[in-house]
């Protein structure tokens, strides 16, 4: 059974004649009546009667209209969705991203997006960067915002470097001004506000703190990162976070620069090697390039090895980059 036969079929159903169905799917009426045959065949049943040339429906034929009708329909409605998907009309794009960077940097991102393709839904999972890697193996996520290098082990995956960004200490306005950058020693001592365990951020700060020969002291763990900006803010500590997510924090907080060579994080976009990223997709990972100059696109996920280059320099040997 063929959807051209159901075709040929209904309209002859419709028309009651061969001739004039044939003139409407646009055949010759031999090969209509050759597919209405080749059809009544395939299903062991006569599907009109044409008794003195009149063309009526058998009880096989009544049956199988309506049911046609549906398939023909269902057919036509599965085209029209592959082709506006192909246009990018509809569609579906699964992105992970960091709890900073779902701060800082997509909002801008997304709404570029959204502005060019209204009908393409936008579902984000908010996670760390290990969890993210994970997921996109096991084919839950289109594509993942995370930080290099990847964590490992870690599967294929191919990267694209969109931006290196600084981290910075935040403490509340009314803090005094340390009227210089910090180095990570002037944190010994000081109670630091905390994330909440499997936080990028959190390792990396308390390596940094390892490295430079201290304990790192809490007054508040446990927090997401808007959690972590309030309990800064209301004077509980200080905190290391992205430079993207200081610049939106308001009038809070204080930001203040880690002295050379500081820390600092690179953000990449990766989805998985062996399977080519949805057509919706691939056009976010146009827009998430386009918004941030300067990105390149990295070899294959090599577990510990990829991105590193100047930010893992200028980390200082603590841990390279952050996420978070």
């Amino acid at each position: 059974m063929q959807l051209q036969q159901l075709s040929y079929f209904v309209a002859v159903a419709e028309t009651r004649h061969f001739t004039r169905a044939a003139e409407r799917v646009h055949v010759s009426q031999p090969s209509l009546s050759q597919q209405i045959r080749a059809l009544e065949r395939d299903l062991g049943a006569e599907l009109f009667s044409r008794a003195r040339g009149n063309i009526a429906l058998t009880d096989a034929g009544e049956a199988l209209l309506p049911l046609a009708r549906r398939i023909l329909a269902d057919a036509d409605t599965a085209r029209r969705e592959v082709q506006e998907l192909a246009q990018l009309r509809s569609g579906r794009v699964r992105l992970g991203a960091t709890p900073s960077l779902c701060t800082a940097l997509l909002p801008d991102v997304l709404r570029i997006f959204h502005s060019l393709h209204p009908g393409i839904q936008l579902v984000i999972e908010e996670s760390g960067s290990h969890d993210l890697v994970r997921e996109l193996a096991r084919g839950t996520l289109d594509l993942a915002l995370v930080v290099l290098p990847l964590p490992a082990p870690a599967p294929a995956l191919t990267t694209v470097e969109l931006l290196q960004e600084d981290l910075v200490v935040v403490s509340a306005a009314t803090a005094p001004p340390p009227g210089r950058p910090l180095r990570i020693a002037d944190l010994e001592g000081r109670p630091l506000v905390m994330f909440r365990h499997g936080y990028d951020l959190r390792e990396l700060t308390v390596a940094a703190c390892r490295a430079a020969g201290f304990e790192p002291s809490f007054t508040v763990e446990g927090g997401e990162m808007d959690a972590v900006l309030g309990f800064v803010s209301a004077g509980l500590g200080v905190a290391v976070v992205p430079s993207m997510v200081a610049a939106r924090a308001g009038r809070d907080l204080r930001v203040t620069a880690l002295a050379d060579p500081g820390l600092r994080r690179t953000i990449g976009l990766a989805h998985r090697s062996d399977v080519a990223p949805p057509r919706a997709a691939r056009e976010l990972m146009r827009v998430l390039t386009e918004s941030l100059p300067g990105t390149r696109v990295l070899p294959e996920s090599l577990p510990g090895g990829t991105g590193r280059g100047e930010a893992g320099a200028a980390a200082g040997g603590v841990g390279g980059e952050a996420a978070g």
